[in-house]
């Protein structure tokens, strides 16, 4: 047999998986579980759940300067510190060093992330919220960028699939505007957020507080052990207490035996072959050893996140399309979308001094959108669709002290009193999909491996300020209605990236004329390659995607196996 027909067939799978994170996590296990032989791509090292979390059950006090980051180390992370609440000594080890891997941006662009097995699905927020019909219809209705080409019946029982498998707790509330899903047993309000529940009842018609829907499970669940209250997800859950690919969906595609994981291997290109108009397989740098190879395949997920995956189209078929696979219709890299936050009110509550809570929930409230909704003009503002709260209501601790100069048994008498309740509430709001926020290959400045990076150029429009001029009057009536006391509104600035939401830069589309992927999140140009990440989205709308990105992957494998025993692709 010729070599080189044998290394083919060596190399030869059903389907290709770039990318383990959330969306890659989740194909290879549908696609593995449909009966096919997958294999995945992970550009980064290895991690095995509870093997590779070394520091999940260290202290803070373990750390030095109290887990913040050494100044000697801060050159190698200069913009991945700028956000200010990802990288700590305890988890600096999940975050690429900006050192190896460079980035430019012609306005300020927080491009935060992590190359390992598992991806950011370790590192990730865990709010899960449904989208809902008017989220899918704004574009058309508004003659904003494209339409969406499904609207919320057609992913409906997919959420139901990936709410069930990943376990979202929360409660139902019966909201047009954010619909339940299945959820396990909710967790609990503390006596403050119960309170203003119950306040924002009473005074707002058009509001609603509840507890955060988060993929943190509060029973047992496909063989994960409920969440501790540890409040130390970002470290690695030996429990399995959230949902990541690491201990949910690669298990489960493991448990197959159809499951190959590569780590290591940067993906530089798909394979294009000009006669099928499909792609044949895809070409990929061992990262340890520097060796090039290439990986055949019927079908290829890209899954590797939103800019990875575009940058992965850009650097495709550049013999066909200038610009790269799926760039035909001119939106390969544009439309680039992340949610703007870190601006809203906080303040402090006379009441309550007899009561306390226990354990360090790993979730807050959340207040979904009330501006702006669809048959309600009294909702109406000055800026197109709207924005949820995120936060929390606590009692201050010991560091109330720190600047006091009570020393000895005074200072030990005090510090063992909790401090008065303060609540805060964060505001997330929508960007709109402009043309001109954009990514671009550079081709001058390369990284680690040789390869080229990022431009960035991309910020937040008119709409965007006039909404959070908004969001911090609200926050401060919805706290002042309730009680609260020392209201303050506040604004510490949120650049694109620093939401680490980013979407759209291969959105869906019905036109191939004006979108890089069909209904199925096919690439219009070569309809056997996949995207199911955040590149897909067409809009951003208020709520965290994640949940979004389960329920479309889950639904593109179920339509690509579908096609692929007809023989379509």
């Amino acid at each position: 047999m010729n070599l080189n027909l044998k290394a083919k067939e060596q190399n030869s799978y059903d389907a290709i998986v770039i990318g383990s994170g959330i969306s890659g996590g989740w194909a290879a296990k549908e696609l593995t579980e449909k009966g096919l032989k997958t294999l995945v791509l992970e550009k980064g090292r290895n991690v095995r759940h509870k093997l590779d979390y070394p520091t999940m059950n260290m202290n803070t006090w373990d750390f030095p300067n109290r887990d913040m980051v050494l100044s000697s180390d801060s050159k190698d992370y200069e913009k991945q510190l700028r956000t200010g609440y990802t990288i700590r000594e305890s988890t600096k080890h999940w975050w690429v060093k900006d050192t190896e891997h460079p980035y430019s941006e012609t306005k300020r662009f927080d491009w935060i992330r992590g190359y390992h097995v598992g991806g950011r699905s370790l590192l990730w927020g865990r709010q899960s919220y449904r989208w809902s019909e008017m989220d899918f219809e704004a574009n058309a209705k508004e003659g904003i960028a494209v339409d969406w080409p499904i609207r919320y019946k057609d992913i409906e029982k997919w959420y139901d699939y990936a709410e069930s498998f990943a376990g979202i707790s929360g409660q139902k509330e019966g909201l047009v505007n954010l619909p339940d899903g299945q959820f396990l047993p909710p967790m609990e309000l503390n006596c403050v957020e119960q309170h203003v529940r119950e306040r924002v009842a009473e005074r707002f018609n058009d509001r609603i507080l509840t507890i955060g829907r988060t993929a943190n499970i509060t029973v047992d669940h496909k063989g994960r052990g409920k969440c501790q209250f540890r409040n130390l997800c970002m470290r690695g859950c030996p429990y399995g207490g959230y949902f990541s690919s690491n201990a949910s969906t690669l298990p489960a595609a493991e448990a197959t035996g159809n499951l190959t994981l590569r780590p290591f291997s940067n993906v530089t290109e798909l394979i294009y072959d000009k006669d099928s108009k499909k792609v044949s397989g895809v070409r990929v740098m061992d990262t340890e050893t520097g060796e090039f190879m290439d990986f055949h395949s019927k079908i290829v997920f890209v899954n590797a996140s939103c800019i990875p995956s575009t940058q992965i189209l850009m650097q495709s078929a550049t013999d066909i399309w200038e610009n790269g696979l799926g760039s035909s219709s001119g939106e390969l890299g544009h439309n680039m979308m992340d949610h703007h936050f870190r601006t809203g009110a906080r303040g402090t509550y006379d009441g309550f001094n007899d009561r306390y809570y226990k354990g360090r929930r790993a979730n807050g409230i959340y207040i979904p959108r009330f501006q702006n909704l669809p048959g309600r003009p009294d909702t109406k503002k000055n800026y197109l669709r709207g924005y949820g709260y995120q936060g929390g209501a606590s009692r201050s601790n010991w560091s109330r002290y720190v600047k006091e100069l009570t020393v000895g048994k005074p200072i030990k008498e005090l510090a063992q009193e909790p401090g008065p309740w303060s609540m805060g509430m964060t505001a997330f709001g929508e960007c709109l999909p402009y043309h001109e926020n954009k990514m671009t290959l550079n081709r001058e400045l390369t990284d680690m491996y040789g390869q080229p990076t990022i431009t960035f150029d991309a910020e937040w429009k008119e709409n965007e300020w006039k909404m959070r001029e908004d969001m911090r009057v609200q926050a401060a009536s919805i706290l002042e209605e309730a009680g609260f006391k020392n209201v303050e509104t506040y604004d510490s600035k949120s650049f694109p990236g620093t939401g680490i939401h980013e979407m759209g830069t291969a959105r869906m589309g019905r036109d191939p004329k004006t979108s890089v992927l069909n209904k199925w999140n096919q690439v219009w140009d070569a309809q056997n390659v996949f995207v199911t990440d955040g590149a897909c989205m067409t809009s951003s709308a208020c709520q965290n995607p994640s949940l979004t990105y389960m329920a479309l992957t889950a639904r593109a494998a179920d339509h690509a196996v579908s096609e692929l025993k007809k023989g379509n692709l």
